[in-house]
């Protein structure tokens, strides 16, 4: 199927892309175009307006600020796997990155925008849920930040204002002793997640957890944050019994429905395992 038609708009600004998202009925943002295009294909949308932000100057862009890693929004997902200064800073926003899709994908696909499409079984949402991400945003009179937690609100819905755009991902940077991965059971090699778990764990100078941050790709409307889990974690020596009840408790806190990639009791069990494979992965990396 090929879309219907639309109207498709290349602003030099980001106050002129603003501008155009308020005046133009029916808009949506056209950033990497890998999860909206093909829904256009299947007319599951079909938008009387794109606002292509790709001639935007200065939306592409990896560094560091004091605490913060700062990524532009327009920055692809393969850049983000590839920076040496991601992978040394945070793996887990690497190795998430170096999993979505395939390298096509990847080239063109963007961290802002599947942030903003907000797939549940997306692999960076759940990354940056468990990073405590934050994300700049801007709009007609200012620009706001919203915490990763209070951005993504059902399945495909974000806190976003219609006339408001992403412009830059922070995440903090992880303190020292501090390990963390990205793990997802998919169908194929650039399958969506079935389940998929990002995981940062963070020990004290005795060898303690300190701190575990657990985020769940897959099994509910929004991407998950499973904190009963990461309290089981909290002041302990990981051992196996206690990452496998990590495990169970990520699995009650698990709402996944029955779908193509398997039934509800399957992916809840599948959370377990893979909660204890990110933790163990986690722990190698510190």
């Amino acid at each position: 199927m090929i879309p219907r038609p639309f109207e498709l708009h290349s602003p030099a600004t980001i106050s002129e892309a603003i501008s155009l998202l308020k005046n133009k009925k029916d808009s949506k943002i056209l950033a990497g175009g890998q999860s909206l295009v093909p829904l256009m294909k299947l007319r599951l949308v079909s938008p009387a307006n794109l606002v292509d932000l790709g001639r935007i100057p200065g939306l592409s862009y990896i560094k560091m600020e004091r605490e913060h890693l700062l990524i532009g929004s327009m920055t692809t997902h393969n850049e983000v796997a590839a920076s040496s200064l991601v992978n040394k800073r945070c793996k887990t926003l690497s190795e998430t990155a170096g999993n979505i899709g395939d390298q096509q994908v990847r080239n063109r696909g963007t961290i802002g925008g599947t942030i903003c499409h907000a797939d549940p079984a997306g692999d960076i949402p759940a990354a940056v849920v468990a990073l405590e991400a934050e994300f700049e945003v801007a709009g007609q009179r200012n620009r706001r930040v919203i915490k990763a937690k209070d951005f993504f609100v059902d399945m495909l819905t974000t806190s976003l204002r219609q006339s408001e755009i992403l412009t830059e991902v922070r995440v903090p940077v992880l303190p020292p002793r501090s390990g963390g991965a990205y793990l997802k059971l998919g169908r194929g090699a650039s399958d969506l997640a079935t389940v998929g778990v990002a995981a940062v764990i963070t020990l004290d100078k005795a060898g303690a957890c300190k701190d575990a941050r657990l985020g769940l790709a897959g099994v509910g409307s929004t991407p998950l944050r499973a904190t009963r889990a990461e309290e089981v974690l909290k002041g302990q020596m990981l051992s196996d019994d206690l990452m496998a009840e990590a495990g169970e408790k990520a699995s009650e806190a698990s709402n996944p429905s029955s779908d193509i990639r398997g039934s509800a009791e399957y992916k809840r069990e599948m959370v377990k395992v893979y909660v204890r494979r990110a933790i163990r992965l986690s722990l190698t990396r510190i």
